[in-house]
């Protein structure tokens, strides 16, 4: 498989919970016939009583936060496809690197990240929901939504089916496709940080980290369309801000988005 950048630690092996089973489903086949398809939808207020983030001030977005990297890469030249190298190669390559850089990502800050704390998923003033295996709604704790991604994409990119190491072996049709969903996910962890835990990850001195892992993975996805722009819209002015400049420190913007500012807050569900 191509060898793709990496910039940070190998990741400790994800806990799991048994409260509930919800796997991502394999075009034209699946495990257990479960879906892990999520439904967003707008949300006026937190169940604790609080403001929704959108409503407060966006600290990420403060200048003197958003110039913090740890590498002054120009990611849009790192994420462009090796000619040497197969498409499908590349994207399980990265894919793969991504998923445990935001699964390390996250554990910094998963202490923080509790059912009381975090009582929906939320990011900004959206509020994610799962569907069980009857296609039931189900509303979860951002710990519970974030223990589903990483447990299923963790099934995904360790299955030789779908993510194959050995030489000959082909990838499956449906492998795009998988792709985008996973990216889907990770996105939402990682829109799920800044929106809710960019305080604790300031306080680590991390947010440098979060910045260049988050640049990197915006570029990447836009590089091969593995990103709805609807779907990243809720971080629409972050994105502009911190990929204005090719993905360098130092980027700047005026939080316009490509989207347009307003397209945060109207994200339907569907």
């Amino acid at each position: 498989m191509g060898q793709a950048l990496s910039w940070g630690s190998e990741l400790p092996r994800w806990r799991r919970h048994s409260f509930c089973s919800l796997t991502l489903v394999k075009e034209g086949g699946g495990h257990g016939g479960g879906s892990m398809e999520e439904s967003p939808r707008k949300s006026k207020a937190k169940p604790n009583g609080k403001k929704p983030a959108a409503e407060e001030k966006k600290m990420y977005l403060e200048p003197e936060y958003t110039k913090s990297r740890i590498t002054d890469f120009e990611f849009k030249e790192l994420v462009v496809l090796p000619r040497e190298i197969d498409l499908n190669e590349w994207l399980a390559s990265n894919t793969t690197t991504f998923f445990h850089h935001v699964n390390l990502q996250y554990s910094t800050i998963s202490e923080f990240c509790t059912g009381e704390a975090c009582q929906t998923m939320a990011v900004c003033n959206t509020q994610y929901y799962w569907h069980d295996e009857r296609g039931k709604k189900v509303k979860c704790t951002a710990p519970q939504y974030v223990d589903f991604v990483m447990s299923s994409v963790q099934k995904l990119v360790t299955d030789e089916d779908v993510f194959p190491t050995k030489y000959g072996r082909e990838f499956p049709s449906s492998f795009e496709s998988l792709v985008k969903k996973i990216c889907k996910y990770l996105f939402h962890v990682l829109a799920h940080i800044y929106s809710s835990h960019f305080k604790e990850t300031l306080a680590l001195e991390l947010h440098g980290h979060l910045n260049t892992l988050y640049v990197h993975f915006i570029l990447f996805a836009r590089e091969f369309n593995l990103l709805d722009p609807k779907e990243t819209a809720v971080m629409d002015d972050l994105t502009e801000v911190l990929c204005s400049s090719g993905g360098r420190g130092g980027g700047s913007g005026d939080g316009a988005g490509s989207g347009g500012m307003g397209a945060q807050n109207h994200v339907k569900e569907r």
